[in-house]
């Protein structure tokens, strides 16, 4: 590390910028690695433009948008809506690490290469939905608007540690929401593009999975809070999408994301890589956040059970129907 730490546990003299600057470092190494992984990759690639036509314009004649002219399933779209709105608010995603982590640095040049690779994400997304016809254009351009006039704002921007933390989970979720949107599409196309964008995702995921580990061994106690915080108030970036409560709810019965996903597939994947229960030697306030984060996963669990037999039940019930 860069500088020697305080004790390790005790959180007596960690601040924001002490911790910065101690991870710096790590973010030099990770920001290495991930440079010789990543592979860049072109986002006009993954379109299909000789499937696109123009829309009715002021300047243009065109055929009107109709659900009938695109491949994608009903449930494929309401996802593909949501995670490109999501991908809309990087100007404020931007904002928001940059203030918080720095524009100095390897910091600095992580944050920018992240706000690079993510911005080929919501390119590609819609051109290949205006190109395949996926969606409402106007009502697409519409949401947009919406969204993002409201801006972002993190729940973790008070706290550094929390916003590894939760970056640490949320980009796992969303290379997860991209994965299984991809897969229950109906189009071939879309899932290859979402698999590409689905890759990037798990890099930023391991990139801020091991800047966590580290901060584990600096600050185990404020580490652990952190976690438990981020763990327990967990909520995806686009909660503030117009409809998004309806579309999630749409979203959880199609099993692109739900209770029982985000349990297994985002939550206990990075648990069980920080070996999070086995922690040891922490103080007080660790040992009670330790705790209580695992109770919330076990309650969370038989939430995510609940879900499922419902799921199975309604599926029953549609099968038998259309028997």
């Amino acid at each position: 590390m860069t500088i020697a730490s305080p004790h390790l546990g005790s959180p007596a003299g960690w601040t924001d910028a002490r911790l910065l600057y101690a991870l710096e470092e790590v973010v030099e190494n990770e920001l290495n690695r991930h440079l010789k992984v990543a592979k860049d990759w072109m986002p006009h690639e993954y379109v299909p433009w000789t499937d696109g036509r123009n829309f009715p314009g002021q300047f243009e004649d065109g055929e009107a948008w109709g659900k009938e002219q695109s491949k994608v399933t009903e449930i494929g779209r309401i996802a593909l809506v949501v995670n490109l709105l999501t991908e809309d608010n990087l100007p404020s995603y931007h904002h928001e690490i940059a203030s918080l982590f720095g524009r100095d640095g390897a910091w600095g040049t992580w944050v920018h290469r992240w706000t690079a690779e993510e911005g080929r994400h919501g390119i590609v997304m819609r051109d290949y939905l205006l190109t395949s016809r996926a969606v409402d254009p106007d009502k697409l351009e519409q949401f947009r608007m919406s969204h993002m006039s409201e801006g972002f704002e993190s729940d973790n921007r008070h706290s550094m540690l929390h916003s590894v933390a939760y970056v640490a989970f949320q980009e796992l979720a969303t290379r997860i929401s991209h994965r299984n949107t991809g897969h229950q599409s109906g189009d071939p196309v879309c899932d290859r593009m979402l698999s590409r964008i689905a890759t990037d995702e798990n890099l930023h995921m391991v990139f801020y999975r091991n800047l966590l580990k580290a901060a584990f061994e600096l600050a185990p106690d404020l580490t652990m809070q952190a976690v438990r915080d981020v763990v327990v108030n967990f909520r995806m970036p686009g909660h503030g999408i117009p409809g998004f409560e309806r579309a999630a709810a749409q979203m959880a019965i199609g099993e692109v994301y739900n209770l029982r996903i985000h349990h297994d597939d985002v939550l206990q994947p990075v648990l069980r890589f920080l070996k999070i229960m086995e922690i040891d030697g922490l103080g007080p306030e660790g040992q009670k956040a330790q705790e209580e984060l695992g109770l919330f996963m076990g309650g969370l669990d038989a939430e995510a059970l609940k879900f499922d037999e419902k799921l199975a039940a309604r599926k029953a019930r549609m099968a038998a129907r259309d028997a």
